[in-house]
């Protein structure tokens, strides 16, 4: 799998913040097929960090259904892969910069 394809994109969520400013861990949404090691290198390769733990855990998809002026409307939400990168003492990523 190439280095591109492993991260989809960060997630920025106040328990994802919080767990930045004090544990320095990361949260991307990555590749259902992506393994521990790839997403350690895409991270080093893409933000110039060095990563010293990587947890990943798979979302389970949801039952999801909204009321409509045509009665109920059923849908699934999908699955995803997510992994919790943490980074070496005194180095950070900034999420922010290109926004």
């Amino acid at each position: 799998m190439k280095l591109s394809e492993v991260l989809i994109k960060p997630i920025l969520t106040e328990k994802a913040n919080s767990q930045q400013d004090k544990l320095r861990r990361y949260a991307f949404k990555v590749a259902k097929k992506a393994n521990k090691l790839e997403i350690k290198k895409a991270v080093e390769s893409f933000y110039g960090v060095t990563v010293t733990n990587v947890n990943t855990s798979v979302v389970p998809g949801k039952n999801k259904s909204r009321f409509t002026k045509s009665g109920v409307i059923s849908g699934r939400k999908p699955s995803y892969k997510k992994a919790f990168v943490t980074v070496a003492e005194g180095e950070n990523i900034d999420l922010y910069s290109n926004i």
